[in-house]
């Protein structure tokens, strides 16, 4: 007998499944109506399909139906979602976009996008074989774990059914990795290993300290220990035989897979190959500007030594002054949670967007299982569906690493950036932004969020904040931000030139090191960081660049109507589509 949060949930999907299969005959009862009713009508259907299909993104959004289904990823299971992907492409063809609003006309090209990159990455990049990272429970039962959005009893249930098929989830990884690529082995036997510590000791506190019936918490303590097993005949699998065997894929996509890659990734109104010749523009522009300011800064922090004959040299030992001043390695997560109070009341202060002190922003050390990816911060969002959910900005710590590797990387994190980097990802950055993004009336737009608007208005509110004079105006925070700038810049640079032209480690990381005046810790993380992701890297730039671009195209149109807090607002109203898209929406063209 099905448990009974099984069972409802079993009954929803198929309600869900028969609602979207049915659009035929639907069809005459909803010509009558406007286009945008019915279009209305048949996105409703779409996210509830999408949520069966995908219910761990559907957890991550905050829509908790479907918690306690686990994906078995076997060919079985592709074969339905390659199905149900067809079904959808057929239904969206029946609406004609230039019928429906642009708000709508941008829903559906979103809709649009993600059906077909569904069968490119399924049928095309196939990482499903090739990434073994690809798979790991500990992720998704640690986010049901930390929520709170439903009582402890309620989501150790949840998390109770979703293991219960552990075994049949880790079986079918063995099965799909095929001449995997080396990188991404190593990456998933680090974050397993970090995934076995959420079945670990806080787990079984939570069921014991549970409102869970005797029963109920054996058949839990029973799968637990399945659970743990299956993981470490992962483990085993990987580095007993895919680790020794040697049969490695490059990690590098090449020329023509990059370029679709980042069609269907960024959507953007440029190209790969014209995002790339537009970042080797704007390094020259930045390094201009760099040796501008390190000339004027010099005398003050070289006093009576003669400048130094060549000008990238004379960056270089401005920036590595500058660098000096760090927190400690003990008390960097503690540097970042003290300036986030600076950061709200410089917003507030200058106007430059209305903040919710309603949504929580915790800072919190990186769990176990996210760490290793090569990204040192980050933000965990709560969804649509979970707006009241806290907000987490995760900081690896630098305890327990070695102290050469440490003070490097708090040399590159020094006092300038590490408050550049709190902007980028906290205040006014992903966090404020985030949560303008879950106030769209449009969920499409908000599950559907593109990372290069998501990545780029990041990076546009540190240039923005620093145009509004946070740090002074003073060369020394603008001579760090062009280093920080330049970083955004060189990962399009080096995303390109990894994947497309065979750029070498040696290469890359001289190249970061020269042109980005990076410490050898943070080149070394972003060669690895270029080889366990693709395209993601250009995002950051592609995304800022059209982001400023429109914000430009504006000022000039609306000459002294202009008005910098309601740019940002109805910027960020639309969610996080594309820039593409926000730009026809803020222009009502097309």
């Amino acid at each position: 007998m099905k448990h009974p949060l099984l069972l409802a949930a079993t009954l929803a999907a198929a309600a869900s499944l028969a609602a979207c299969s049915d659009l035929p005959g639907r069809k005459a009862a909803e010509t009558d109506a406007q286009p945008d009713v019915a279009f209305e009508r048949y996105k409703s259907r779409f996210i509830d399909s999408l949520w069966y299909y995908n219910p761990e993104w559907a957890s991550g959004a905050g829509y908790h139906r479907y918690d306690s289904l686990l994906v078995v990823p076997n060919e079985g299971r592709r074969r339905t979602e390659a199905k149900a992907l067809r079904r959808r492409a057929t239904e969206l063809a029946t609406f004609k976009p230039e019928e429906l609003s642009v708000n709508n006309q941008t829903d559906w090209r979103l809709m649009q996008n993600y059906v077909r990159s569904s069968g490119f990455y399924a049928d095309t990049l196939r990482d499903w074989q090739w990434n073994p990272a690809n798979y790991n429970l500990g992720a998704s039962v640690g986010e049901i774990l930390n929520g709170r959005y439903w009582p402890l009893d309620r989501r150790l249930r949840a998390i109770s059914l979703k293991i219960s098929r552990a075994a049949d989830y880790y079986a079918a990884a063995e099965q799909n990795i095929s001449t995997p690529t080396k990188e991404h082995t190593e990456l998933a036997i680090l974050q397993n290993q970090g995934g076995l510590e959420v079945f670990g000791k806080a787990l079984e506190d939570s069921v014991a300290r549970s409102g869970l019936s005797a029963r109920e918490k054996e058949d839990f303590a029973n799968r637990l220990a399945t659970t743990r097993l299956s993981i470490e005949d992962y483990l085993r699998f990987l580095k007993t035989e895919v680790l020794p065997a040697g049969k490695f894929r490059s990690f590098r996509l090449g020329q023509d897979l990059f370029a679709r890659k980042f069609s269907y990734d960024i959507q953007s109104t440029y190209s790969a190959g014209q995002v790339y010749e537009k970042a080797l523009t704007h390094k020259q522009e930045l390094l201009r500007d760099m040796k501008t300011r390190a000339t004027r800064l010099y005398p003050k922090y070289f006093p009576g030594q003669p400048l130094p004959a060549d000008s990238l040299a004379t960056v270089q030992q401005v920036i590595g002054k500058l660098s000096e001043k760090h927190a400690t390695p003990a008390g960097f997560v503690q540097a970042v949670k003290d300036q986030m109070p600076t950061l709200v009341k410089w917003v507030d202060d200058h106007k430059l967007l209305t903040q919710d002190p309603s949504k929580p922003l915790v800072v919190r050390e990186t769990p176990l299982y996210m760490r290793g990816s090569g990204a040192g911060a980050s933000i965990s969002a709560p969804g649509p569906y979970d707006k009241a959910a806290n907000t987490y900005y995760n900081v690896e710590p630098l305890t327990g690493q070695p102290d050469a590797q440490a003070q490097s990387y708090l040399r590159e994190y020094n006092q300038y950036t590490l408050q550049i980097l709190n902007i980028h990802e906290a205040i006014p950055g992903h966090y404020t932004q985030l949560v303008y993004a879950n106030r769209s009336p449009s969920l499409i737009k908000s599950i559907f969020g593109n990372g290069a608007m998501v990545e780029g208005w990041a990076v546009y509110a540190e240039r923005m904040m620093l145009e509004s004079g946070y740090g002074g105006n003073t060369d020394e925070m603008w001579l760090m931000w062009d280093k920080w700038n330049m970083r955004v810049t060189l990962n399009a640079i080096l995303d390109h030139e990894v994947h497309v032209k065979n750029a070498s480690e040696a290469a890359t990381v001289a190249m970061l090191r020269r042109d980005g005046f990076q410490e050898e810790a943070e080149a070394r993380n972003k060669w690895r960081r270029a080889t366990l992701s693709q395209v993601q890297l250009s995002s950051y730039f592609t995304g800022y660049t059209e982001i400023y671009d429109l914000r430009q195209e504006l000022k000039k149109e609306q000459g002294q109507g202009f008005d910098l807090k309601s740019f940002h607002e109805q910027f960020l109203s639309f969610g996080s589509a594309p820039v593409r898209y926000i730009r026809t929406m803020m222009l009502k063209k097309g």
